[in-house]
């Protein structure tokens, strides 16, 4: 009998949810491949990564870590666990250890997301105030789910969680692609990462790519089969 393959551990970036891989998941169940779609706290880069590496460290056998938008530079710092065997980056940030999302994104030319963000304040566990971003309401469509039908993209802006404002400045503690395989999708028609960001990461990491001409960021909702061709290909090379 052949052994199991890895399981897949997929985790979302800001503005969304785990809701955000549903095509994505009935495409790897449909190919038996185990999948667990984790709720990323979204408060902060060594946090969600905590948070992550601990439910990584609860699952028997090995895992192919795969993350979307920011959901990339939380994995390549939770990734860095002995039964991480792949890393799979879709429309994502590819930090460097040490790196922080604002000094990746400004290597290049900024996206219209920043123009396109709305401020709120909540309460931190110590009892401070502290700044998180959505993206408006009536930008939300364009700016991230451009190649999605407009029914869905208004559910996906009225649905999506906030990012606190320290994702974007904290620094990666860790590059988990420095040890582990790893695989990049980059959404050529991204309005949310700028798919230079993404090309450079991927190639900086030495990632096999592939790129989706015309897919928004939302490119796990508008392309899920192609999302989820890509996973099989590292679960088939790390299996």
């Amino acid at each position: 009998m052949p052994p199991a393959p890895p399981t897949v551990v997929l985790v979302h970036g800001g503005f969304t949810d785990a809701a955000v891989w549903l095509g994505v998941i009935d495409e790897l169940q449909r190919h038996d491949i185990p999948v667990l779609a984790v709720a990323n706290p979204l408060r902060g880069l060594a946090r969600d990564a905590a948070c992550v590496a601990s439910v990584v460290s609860q699952i028997d056998g090995p895992v192919v870590l795969v993350g979307h938008s920011y959901g990339g530079a939380v994995i390549t710092v939770a990734g860095t666990a002995d039964q991480v065997v792949g890393l799979v980056y879709v429309a994502a940030y590819v930090p460097e250890e040490g790196e922080s999302l604002r000094e990746l994104a400004d290597r290049f030319t900024g996206s219209p997301l920043v123009g396109s963000l709305k401020p709120w304040t909540y309460r931190t566990v110590g009892g401070a105030d502290a700044t998180e971003f959505s993206i408006t309401p009536e930008a939300y469509a364009a700016v991230f789910a451009a190649d999605v039908s407009p029914s869905v993209a208004k559910v996906l802006a009225v649905t999506q969680r906030p990012l606190a404002a320290t994702a974007f400045t904290e620094q990666a503690s860790a590059a988990a692609w420095r040890t582990t395989p790893s695989w990049a999708l980059v959404a050529g028609a991204d309005r949310a990462v700028s798919p230079d960001v993404e090309r450079f990461g991927a190639q900086r990491a030495g990632a096999t790519t592939v790129e989706l001409d015309g897919a928004s960021h939302a490119v796990t909702v508008s392309r899920p089969t192609s999302v989820a061709d890509l996973i099989r290909e590292a679960v088939r090379a790390t299996g």
